[in-house]
């Protein structure tokens, strides 16, 4: 039964549908800026007073980026399923069936509560282990130890926000979600500056403080939630799962959580095989790879985007401006891509140094990765849209398969073919782009594959792919 438009939504399927997309995806790309700016705010805190001397430092440095591939093993498994509740929650959107929508966000917040509870508790047993099996430095795993074990005390924060988060922007609302983020920002690098400025307490004081900033995003999108009006309200007496919900957050997320894991194991690989090389190399890479997370979660919110205006226009049933959603959001993903890396690039040596001062060594290993990763990284975001599109589609087992031989299969048989052959960062790194490449090819094949059988659905009365 269809209702007048609530509280907290937004039509996507209305409307000048460029305008909508770059509006809609500004405030995702600022959500994105911001967090990184505030996580290279963290890195710079720690590379430059981490320690008493600048070994110290480095270690710290070292300390924070050999964490990095670890933690989002653990958690993207969980974020994946956000990915199920997303969709959902855009194709009832577009279907006006906002008591589906009311469903899907008290199982989602449910499945995050748990969620973070059981990863905080694996996490926190069987730190030291992980980092070993990564292969952290030994001079540097004493001081990543309570590090990462800060941090997993607020993955919980980190789930409730980011599930919320799918919810609040698969119906429409994507500026709610910058501002949460904004706030927990500035409170996290104002207790970084206390922790490791005033206290002295190097990585632990970044990971105490990235802990609690989490949990201060989560409080407040919880907080918002609970006094919104309409199908996004969130009532604690209500948070039960609804079997059909989960199951259809699990048939979308559950591959995109798997595909997840496979990201994050290709990234473990090839930390470890950064973390063969000298202290200052891995110093080095995590500064670039600070830089190269900007870039990438400018494309990332892109994926945001395709999946909101695709999902929301194939609950519609809106075949033609569903498929013009797809190609505006490549065209920004290319654009912000170019512009992002190319900027990245030419202005690396001074951004590097920013993060390790006076250290040429680790500047020119950070150097390495930024010319082999900065300027193609648009394909990176190609991709995203790409798995987006995939999933509104509700096609989401497609895309996981495509990511494990994209991801894990090219970037597995490089790291044990070329690079055990030849052994050195360049060409560790070049494993990146070469499967940016495939997964493009692969990704936008399948993409053109399905929008066509949508419509043909379509014409014969299904109106939209999940049922």
């Amino acid at each position: 039964m269809e209702q007048t438009k609530p509280q907290g939504v937004k039509d996507l399927t209305v409307g000048p549908l460029f305008s909508k997309i770059l509006f809609f995806s500004l405030p995702l790309i600022a959500t994105a800026l911001l967090q990184r700016c505030f996580n290279i705010a963290d890195t710079m805190m720690v590379g430059r007073w981490g320690g008493e001397t600048a070994e110290e430092c480095e270690i710290a440095l070292a300390a924070v980026g050999s964490c990095g591939s670890l933690s989002y093993l653990i958690v993207n498994f969980f974020l994946g399923l956000s990915a199920g509740a997303g969709v959902l929650v855009a194709h009832a959107m577009g279907a006006k069936k906002y008591e589906d929508v009311e469903k899907v966000t008290h199982t989602a917040i449910l499945v995050s509560l748990v969620a973070g509870l059981f990863s905080t508790i694996v996490g926190v047993l069987s730190t030291r282990i992980l980092l070993q099996w990564t292969g952290v430095a030994p001079e540097v795993l004493d001081e990543a130890v309570p590090y990462m074990r800060a941090v997993f005390f607020g993955i919980t924060g980190t789930l409730i926000y980011n599930y919320a988060a799918a919810c609040l922007r698969s119906a429409g609302d994507s500026a709610r979600p910058l501002a949460f983020l904004t706030i927990s920002g500035f409170v996290n690098v104002a207790l970084n500056f206390v922790s490791v400025v005033l206290l002295g307490l190097g990585a632990l004081g970044v990971g105490i403080s990235t802990a609690i900033s989490n949990w201060v995003a989560a409080i407040l999108v919880v907080i918002y939630m609970a006094r919104l009006e309409g199908p996004l309200h969130l009532s604690f007496s209500r948070l039960r799962p609804d079997k059909q919900k989960l199951g259809g957050m699990l048939k979308i997320g559950l591959p995109s959580g798997i595909q997840g894991i496979f990201f994050s194991v290709s990234n473990v690989m090839v930390q470890a095989g950064v973390n063969s090389f000298p202290v200052s190399t891995v110093a080095g890479n995590t500064a670039a790879a600070t830089l190269g997370d900007i870039i990438y979660c400018t494309q990332n919110a892109l994926y945001h985007a395709a999946l909101a205006f695709v999902g929301q226009h194939a609950g519609a049933g809106k075949y033609r401006r569903m498929v013009k959603s797809f190609w505006y959001c490549v065209l920004i993903v290319v654009s912000v891509g170019v512009l992002s890396g190319v900027g990245i690039y030419l202005f690396g040596e001074p951004l590097l140094s920013l993060f390790a001062p006076g250290n040429e060594e680790a500047i020119s290993a950070g150097m390495e990765r930024l010319a082999v990763m900065a300027l193609p990284y648009f394909l990176c975001g190609m991709q995203e849209v790409g798995s987006g599109t995939l999933r509104a589609l509700g096609k989401s087992t497609t895309a996981m398969v495509i990511g494990f031989f994209g991801v894990c299969v090219i970037r597995i048989i490089w790291i044990y073919t070329v690079f055990r052959a030849i052994h050195t960062p360049v060409i560790l790194y070049l494993t990146y782009p070469i499967s940016w490449l495939f997964l493009v090819i692969a990704v936008y094949v399948f993409c053109f594959v399905e929008m066509r059988r949508y419509k043909r659905r379509l014409d014969a009365g299904v109106i939209t792919p999940i049922e």
